[in-house]
């Protein structure tokens, strides 16, 4: 997660740079428009939660938006910037405000929370573009250290379904890997999907096993 903090001046000039949305940019576009942000950038602020992390906390009931709220709410703490747009993460942005609030030991900051900020306010945009490069290039780390291309890392990806697939059969669906995140729906999905394969691989060979030459 990322967040950045500028001058009221610096809007304009990220606007002409042509900041916005990550999505909506190449990834040789983010990274060039990265590197002018760190130029015009205040301060700017990555906060990386690792896999094992977010298993821990969903293991305690704690789902991934109000995960995400308070990793928010860690890096309000860290500036002392006296206005703060976040995109909200929930349909309900009034709602999603009072958690990030809750969280918060900056009291003084005025929080401003609305949906698809990251395609309205350029600082969120700005930061939306420091997230996506800072991913891609741990995403790119990782597949250096493993020697795999796994792909993007989503789950639309075939490359990546593909890997996973590969190491839950390998590990038999336990002790997956500390850069897996095993609360991840598609990680729980692929391994319900093996487990299923097991039970009917079983049940065939049972039944071929019990029938006696001859029967069907």
């Amino acid at each position: 997660m990322a967040g950045v903090t500028i001058d009221k001046r610096s809007e304009k000039k990220l606007k002409a740079l042509g900041v916005k949305d990550s999505k909506k940019l190449t990834p040789k576009k983010r990274e060039e428009l990265y590197k002018s942000i760190q130029k015009l950038a205040k301060d700017i602020f990555v906060l990386k939660v690792a896999p094992c992390r977010i298993d821990t906390y969903r293991n305690m009931g704690i789902n991934l938006d109000r995960i995400e709220a308070m990793k928010m709410a860690e890096i309000i703490d860290f500036n002392s910037s006296n206005k703060v747009f976040i995109d909200s993460l929930t349909h309900n942005p009034k709602r999603f405000k009072s958690v990030v609030t809750g969280f918060t030991k900056n009291k003084n900051a005025e929080l401003i929370v609305e949906n698809y900020m990251d395609e309205s306010v350029v600082v969120v945009s700005a930061a939306s573009i420091v997230a996506k490069v800072e991913r891609d290039k741990e995403i790119e780390e990782l597949k250096q250290q493993l020697g795999v291309d796994f792909g993007v890392g989503y789950p639309h990806d075939p490359l990546t379904i593909q890997f996973l697939e590969k190491i839950i059969k390998e590990t038999n669906g336990k002790q997956l890997p500390d850069y897996i995140r095993k609360s991840w729906v598609t990680t729980e999905m692929l391994q319900e999907k093996a487990w299923q394969r097991k039970v009917m691989d079983f049940i065939f060979r049972k039944n071929e096993i019990e029938c006696k030459p001859g029967e069907e």
